[in-house]
C-alpha cells in the first residue's frame, strides 16, 4: 500500500561537499585526483595494485578531516527533524559530513570512506586511519582482506531495493549538487516523477539530467538549500487537531 503521507527525497552529490572545502573525486579532464578511474575505482585495480587504490583512500580519508558540514548540510538536518511527512536522505557521497550534521534518516548508496570491508569474512566496520596490506579485520582479526567500504565502478550500490520502493512512493524529490553522469542515481528523477513526485534540481549550473526536473533552483548549495528548506517548510499543511473522543454514557 502506497504511504498517504508526503515523502520527501534528498539525493546528493559532489557539489554538496565542495563547497565545504572537498574536492570532488572528478576533475574536468576525467581524472580522480590524478589518477584514471580504471586505476583506483575498480575492483579490478584493486586486484591489480592494491596498494595505489588503498594509497589514494588513504589520501581521502586524511583530506576528509580538515572540513566540516557546511550551511546546506545543515538545512538538510533542519528539513528532516522539521518535515511533517516521510523523508529520507540519499547521498552519492562518500564522506561523513551529512552525519557530522546529524542527519539521521540517510542511505549512503556508495559506501562510506570512514569504513573498511573485509574481503575474507564480508563484514564491515568503521574505520579511521590508513589501510594497508597489514591491517587487520576488526571483525576477523585476519590481516591482508581489507578494503575501502567503496562501492567502485563495476559494483551495485548499496539499499537499491529499499531506493527504488521509496522512489515510487515520494511525493517530492530534490536533487542537490549532482552531475546527472552517474548512473543509477542519475536516473532517480525520471522514476520519481513517474510516480507523480514533484521534482526541483539545485545546482551551480544546468546539468546533463536538468531536462528532467519540474523545477531549477540555480546557485551555491549553501545560499540555496537553506532558502529552499525554508520555503518547503513554510508551505506544510498545518496538522489536524487531535479530537479528544469523550466516552459515551449508557
Amino acid at each position: 500500500m502506497r504511504n498517504t503521507k508526503p515523502y520527501l527525497i534528498v539525493l546528493t552529490g559532489a557539489g554538496i561537499s565542495a563547497e565545504s572545502g572537498l574536492p570532488t573525486f572528478r576533475a574536468s579532464d576525467g581524472l580522480w585526483e590524478g589518477h584514471r578511474v580504471e586505476d583506483v575505482a575498480t575492483p579490478e585495480a584493486f586486484a591489480r595494485n592494491p596498494a595505489l587504490v588503498q594509497q589514494f583512500y588513504n589520501e581521502r580519508r586524511a583530506a576528509l578531516a580538515t572540513v566540516q558540514p557546511n550551511a546546506a548540510h545543515h538545512a538538510l538536518r533542519r528539513l528532516e527533524r522539521e518535515w511533517r511527512g516521510n523523508f529520507m536522505l540519499i547521498t552519492q557521497n562518500v564522506d561523513d559530513l551529512h552525519s557530522r550534521a546529524d542527519s539521521a534518516r540517510r542511505i549512503q548508496m556508495h559506501g562510506e570512506l570512514l569504513s573498511a570491508r573485509c574481503t575474507l569474512c564480508g563484514k564491515a566496520a568503521c574505520w579511521v586511519g590508513d589501510i594497508s596490506a597489514a591491517s587487520e579485520c576488526i571483525r576477523c582479526g585476519q590481516p591482508g582482506g581489507l578494503r575501502p567500504d567503496i562501492v567502485w565502478f563495476g559494483e551495485m550500490p548499496y539499499q537499491m531495493d529499499l531506493i527504488h520502493t521509496l522512489l515510487n512512493w515520494c511525493s517530492h524529490f530534490i536533487a542537490i549538487g549532482t552531475s546527472g553522469h552517474v548512473f543509477p542515481a542519475a536516473d532517480f528523477v525520471q522514476t520519481a516523477a513517474a510516480a507523480g513526485a514533484h521534482t526541483i534540481e539545485v545546482n551551480l549550473a544546468e546539468t546533463a539530467a536538468s531536462a528532467a526536473f519540474a523545477e531549477r533552483r540555480t546557485g551555491p548549495a549553501t545560499v540555496v538549500v537553506p532558502a529552499l528548506v525554508e520555503e518547503l517548510l513554510a508551505g506544510q499543511p498545518e496538522p489536524k487537531p487531535r479530537v479528544k473522543r469523550t466516552r459515551s454514557r449508557s
